[in-house]
């Protein structure tokens, strides 16, 4: 065996094992979302009293990239009915801004709950994001770069946003803060994935809690994110929904 092959079996193997180490130490969680029957129109109260008795808290808690240590305390709840998607967050944080109050402005920037959905696992996904007073920012494709935004007003027709911060803009607060959002996300809403059902399926997904603007920018997510620096835009690290 010559030297040059020897080398190349060599590098192979070890690009092989690498690979295998990162897939290993690869974390997905998996979440089940409850259905609750609903019948009819359903206000927001409803929802998020629904969520309050019949589903577990989640959290928000890891800290992916140490360079940005600060973590608030961040929860949530998550069901589906009348194929809708339903949230509520629970935010405990040292400081609030709220600066974006026009639909796909730059929410991330203020205190900001993320919700990134992948509904056929295929790559594809949508980036929700809302602000503490329930701005929306809201586009779909397969990585950062490729998005295509969701039109405003489809978004002001369809998703409701409900914030115990009410819904006008403020800048930054500082003193200690907990803020809670209910969220309605109807299916038509995806428009991607027009005809789809929430019923049965699985789907990919994280959730995200930051504040790139703050006095103190962070950033948390639900499932682990592995790469160098904060990027929630991976859908290879996303986790899994499944759909009762």
């Amino acid at each position: 065996m010559t030297a040059l092959l020897k080398n190349t079996l060599t590098l192979f193997a070890v690009i092989v094992l690498l690979g295998s180490c990162n897939q290993k130490d690869k974390i997905d969680k998996v979440l089940h979302v409850k259905e609750i029957a609903a019948t009819g129109d359903i206000t927001i109260q409803e929802v998020s009293d629904f969520l309050e008795k019949e589903v577990d808290l989640q959290q928000i808690d890891l800290i992916n990239w140490q360079k940005f240590p600060y973590q608030p305390k961040v929860q949530f709840r998550i069901a589906h009915g009348n194929n809708q998607i339903w949230l509520k967050f629970y935010v405990e944080e040292e400081e609030i801004l709220a600066h974006y109050n026009t639909t796909n402005s730059s929410t991330h920037k203020d205190s900001c709950v993320e919700f990134f959905l992948d509904p056929l696992q295929d790559g594809n996904y949508y980036n929700f994001e809302f602000n503490c007073i329930g701005t929306t920012h809201l586009a779909f494709g397969p990585d950062r770069k490729q998005r295509k935004f969701i039109d405003p007003q489809l978004i002001a027709d369809k998703i409701q946003t409900e914030s115990s911060l009410g819904n006008q803009p403020f800048e930054l607060k500082s003193g200690g803060f907990s803020w809670e959002m209910t969220v309605i996300i109807p299916v038509g809403v995806l428009v991607n994935h027009k005809d789809i059902q929430l019923k049965g399926i699985q789907s990919n997904a994280n959730f995200y809690k930051c504040g790139d603007k703050t006095s103190t920018p962070h950033f948390l997510s639900w499932n682990p994110v592995g790469t160098e620096g904060p990027d929630f835009h991976q859908p290879q690290y996303f986790g899994t929904l499944t759909f009762e």
